[in-house]
């Protein structure tokens, strides 16, 4: 039986301007099991970092966490100090961030960087934490540890940096590791190589990943499940098959239409989604891609419940309405009770 290690309830995160609230996460919900890799997709401005950020609470002003809750091993991390949540952030939950450059101090060397983590999480004395730093180089699959580990961050290309980053978020064997676009600015043998340590941490049962990323092809390849968010709210949740082959969500579908497909050779026409993201600032009452939707109807001005298409599968959208049944909340409710009043 799977083991639930973090559960977001009812999230909401807002940023406030002079010209009233970014409501950047509206109302997520979900969570991940040990040991799996979940994918969060959605095009920039979905609120998939955002929500990430909130996880580890770690939202800066002007923003917010307005309501909800993260619970991490039945432990709420909302209503926990700030003394606490550091003994928990980089030791059981790490996050690669999605530039490795401004996450590197550049003036101290990255050895020192990677045992200081060490240290202090782990409480080795430093000749045994340097000897870590360096294996877990190695692991990540950067040649000449040894003499690496003396060097500065601008020695090192951009994939090398960003596999340092890896190495020192997989240094206190975390039980969640957060992963927001490991792979955005690199070229695509690096990418390809970065991947293929994501691969490897899918058949660790030890550490969970969330991996956030656009790209619905690194999702396929790592992935067990994908959660796909638009507006700052999820709009499909499901397995990777669910979502790859049994689409329900039309901003889903529009997303797997704008992808290549292998084999689709030079002549394959590629759709792109018309039309712009909701305004933040004054998102819609209703679904906040009705918008965009080829579907819409007068019904998507009121928001919808999320409705249960399967085991693990739920889709945001009027469209299931016929179908299936909307999925209830923790006391039996169902989910956004006043959509469907």
């Amino acid at each position: 039986m799977t083991e639930r290690l973090l559960t977001v309830d009812d999230l909401r995160v807002s940023f406030r301007t002079r010209h009233g609230d970014n409501q950047a996460v509206r109302g997520v919900t979900f969570h991940i099991d040990a040991g799996e890799t979940v994918g969060i997709v959605g095009e920039s401005g979905s609120g998939k970092s955002v929500t990430a950020k909130a996880i580890l609470s770690i939202v800066q002003p002007p923003g917010e966490i307005v309501s909800g809750s993260v619970s991490f091993r039945g432990e709420r991390l909302t209503d926990m100090p700030e003394k606490a949540l550091r003994k928990i952030r980089g030791n059981r939950i790490a996050m690669v961030f999605q530039d490795p450059m401004t996450s590197l101090n550049p003036v101290k060397r990255v050895g020192d960087q990677m045992t200081e983590v060490i240290r202090r999480h782990r409480g080795l004395k430093a000749d045994e934490a340097l000897a870590e730093a360096i294996r877990l180089l190695r692991e990540v699959g950067i040649s000449e540890p040894e003499r690496r580990v003396r060097q500065y961050p601008h020695e090192f290309s951009g994939g090398m940096r960003q596999r340092v980053m890896i190495a020192m978020a997989l240094s206190c064997n975390p039980e969640l590791l957060i992963a927001d676009e490991p792979t955005t600015a690199l070229d695509v043998t690096i990418q390809a190589q970065i991947l293929e340590l994501f691969k490897q941490l899918k058949n660790n049962p030890d550490t969970a990943v969330a991996l956030i990323t656009h790209d619905l092809g690194v999702v396929a390849q790592v992935c067990t499940r994908v959660i796909v968010m638009y507006g700052g709210m999820i709009m499909e949740e499901g397995t990777v098959e669910d979502i790859f082959y049994r689409a329900q969500h039309p901003y889903t579908q529009g997303l797997l239409r704008s992808v290549p497909k292998r084999g689709g050779g030079s002549r394959e026409r590629l759709v792109a989604i018309e039309g712009t993201p909701p305004d933040l600032l004054d998102p819609p009452p209703g679904c906040p891609f009705m918008a965009r939707c080829p579907h819409a109807m007068d019904k998507c001005a009121k928001l919808p419940p999320m409705f249960q298409i399967g085991p693990g599968h739920r889709s945001l959208c009027w469209l299931a309405e016929d179908d299936h049944a909307p999925v209830p909340d923790h006391s039996g409710d169902v989910v956004h009770k006043e959509a469907v009043q």
